[in-house]
C-alpha cells in the first residue's frame, strides 16, 4: 500500500517528530464519529478489513521518498527521516469493534497504538476508509430495514464518486444487509453475490422488443429478469410473459411504481406465472421504498443505486482521529481538546454494551457488560483472520435487531443512551486541570 496515500500534513508532523525526538514515543490514537450523520440515529461500522490490509502493506518506494525530497516543505528535513520511511512498517497494536456493529455518537470504531509517526501518517487512510464504508453501510440498513423482507441489491457503482469507490460500496452495502451489488468486481474480492438484469440498450439493439425478450431468454433461462419499460410497460410485460418458464421475473424502471407493479403483477398471474417476480429500480432510497411497501405494492425486491452507493442524503460524516495519550520515556501523559464544540475524551477507551444503553469507559475498567473493541493487530501482527463479509452481513444484521423500533425510525428516532463511565469523567476532569 502506498506511503503517500496520506495528507501532506502527516509527513511533515512526522518529519517534526523525528527531528525533535519525539519518534519514539509511544502514541494513541482513537477514531471515532464525533457526530452522527444527518437523519442517522446509528451507524454501521465497516472497513475494518481494508484497514487491516492498509496497516500491515504500507510502504515508501524509492520512487515516493524521492518525490517528497523534491518537495521545499522537506528541505530542511535531515536525510535519516528518509531512511527511517523506506524502512517504515506498522510495528504497533490495532483494537477495533466488529465490522457490523451499530454504533452511536462519540463511540471509538478503532484505537491504535504505536510508535508516535506510525500512528499518526495512517490517519488519513483510516478516516476515508472507515468514514466511506460505513456511511454506505448505514445507508444500506436503512434501506432493508424499510424493505420489510424484501430483497435489496445495489446498483450503484455508475453512480459512485470512482470505479473503485463503487467497489467499496458494493462491498459496504452488503454488510449493511443487501444481497449483493451489480459490481462485479466486489464479487471477486469479498466473496459477495452479484446481481444484474439487462440494459435499455438491450432492448433497442433488437429490431423489436418481443425478440429482445427472446434473446435474454435463450441466454439466462431461469435467472432472466425481463425490463419491460423501454416502450410501454404493460404490453412489454405480456411479451414477456408469452415466453413462458423459464424467468427470474421483470424488472420496473420508471411509471407510478404502485399502480405499474400490480397491474404486471396481475398479466404475470393470468399467464400462470406466479412464481415470476417483481424487481423495482429508478432513484429509490429509503423513504421511496416505505411508501411502496406500506401500499402492499407487489414488488419481490428492489434495485437501489445513486442513493445506496453515495449516500445521497447523507453524504459525509464527523469521523474523528483523535490523539488521546502519548508515552514519553515512560511516563504517559493524557491528552484532549477544549475547543468549543470540538472537546474529546483523554485516554484509550472501551464501549461497554449493556441491554439498554451503552458506557464509554476507559479501557482499563471492566463491567459486566459486552467489550466492543478487541485487538486486532498486536506488534504488527494479525492476532487472526478477519470475519469475511458474509459474517459481518450477519454480525451486522443482529446488531440492528437489537435496537429497538424507537432507535431505528427513519425520522424523529429518539437518541440511544450513551453515558460516560465515573472513572472516565474524572480522566476528563484531570486532563483538563493539566493544561
Amino acid at each position: 500500500m502506498h506511503g503517500l496515500l496520506t495528507d501532506l500534513y502527516e509527513l511533515t508532523m512526522s518529519a517534526g517528530y523525528f527531528q525533535a525526538g519525539k519518534s519514539g514515543d509511544t502514541a494513541t490514537f482513537e477514531l471515532s464519529i464525533r457526530k452522527l450523520p444527518q437523519s442517522r440515529n446509528f451507524v454501521i461500522a465497516a472497513g475494518l478489513a481494508q484497514v487491516v490490509e492498509y496497516l500491515l502493506t504500507v510502504r515508501f518506494s524509492a520512487e515516493e521518498l524521492d518525490y517528497l525530497r523534491s518537495l521545499p516543505q522537506f528541505a530542511r528535513v535531515s536525510s535519516a527521516f528518509f531512511e527511517r520511511l523506506c524502512e517504515f512498517r506498522f510495528t504497533g497494536d490495532l483494537f477495533a469493534v466488529s465490522e457490523g456493529t451499530a454504533l452511536f455518537a462519540g463511540e471509538p470504531v478503532l484505537t491504535v497504538r504505536a510508535p508516535l509517526m506510525e500512528a499518526q501518517i495512517p490517519e488519513t487512510y483510516l478516516l476515508s476508509m472507515i468514514g466511506f464504508q460505513t456511511l454506505i453501510a448505514t445507508k444500506a440498513a436503512r434501506i432493508v430495514e424499510m424493505a420489510g423482507g424484501r430483497g435489496v441489491v445495489e446498483f450503484g457503482t455508475r453512480r459512485a464518486h470512482s470505479p473503485e469507490a463503487g467497489v467499496l460500496a458494493g462491498r459496504a452495502a452488503y454488510i449493511g444487509g443487501c444481497l449483493g451489488t451489480s459490481n462485479t468486481l466486489a464479487g471477486f474480492r469479498y466473496g459477495i453475490p452479484v446481481y444484474g438484469t439487462a440494459a435499455h440498450s438491450w432492448v433497442l439493439s433488437f429490431p423489436d422488443e418481443m425478440q429482445s425478450h427472446r434473446e435474454l431468454q435463450k441466454l439466462l433461462g431461469p435467472a432472466t429478469i425481463y425490463l419491460v419499460d423501454t416502450y410501454d410497460t404493460l404490453e412489454g410485460a405480456r411479451r414477456a410473459a408469452s415466453l413462458g418458464p423459464p424467468a427470474w421475473g421483470v424488472r420496473l424502471d420508471s411509471g407510478d411504481l404502485i399502480e405499474l407493479s400490480r397491474a404486471v403483477r396481475s398479466i404475470l398471474d393470468q399467464a400462470g406465472l406466479h412464481e415470476a417476480r417483481i424487481m423495482a429500480s429508478g432513484d429509490l432510497d429509503e423513504y421511496k421504498i416505505r411508501e411502496l411497501v406500506a401500499a402492499n405494492a407487489p414488488i419481490d425486491a428492489f434495485g437501489v443505486g445513486t442513493e445506496l452507493a453515495t449516500s445521497a442524503d447523507a453524504p459525509t460524516i464527523g469521523a474523528i482521529y483523535k490523539l488521546v495519550e502519548l508515552e514519553h520515556d515512560g511516563v504517559r501523559r493524557y491528552t484532549a481538546k477544549f475547543s468549543e464544540d470540538k472537546v474529546t475524551l483523554p485516554g484509550a477507551k472501551q464501549i461497554f454494551r449493556f441491554p439498554d444503553h451503552d458506557v464509554i469507559g476507559c479501557a482499563s475498567e471492566c463491567a459486566p457488560a459486552e467489550a466492543l473493541l478487541r485487538p486486532v493487530i498486536l506488534g504488527g501482527k494479525l492476532l487472526e483472520p478477519l470475519p469475511d463479509a458474509r459474517s459481518a452481513r450477519a454480525h451486522a444484521a443482529e446488531s440492528v435487531k437489537k435496537l429497538p423500533e424507537a432507535y431505528r425510525r427513519l425520522k424523529d428516532a429518539e437518541p440511544y443512551p450513551v453515558r460516560y463511565s465515573p472513572q472516565l469523567q474524572a480522566l476528563l476532569e484531570q486532563a483538563r486541570r493539566s493544561v
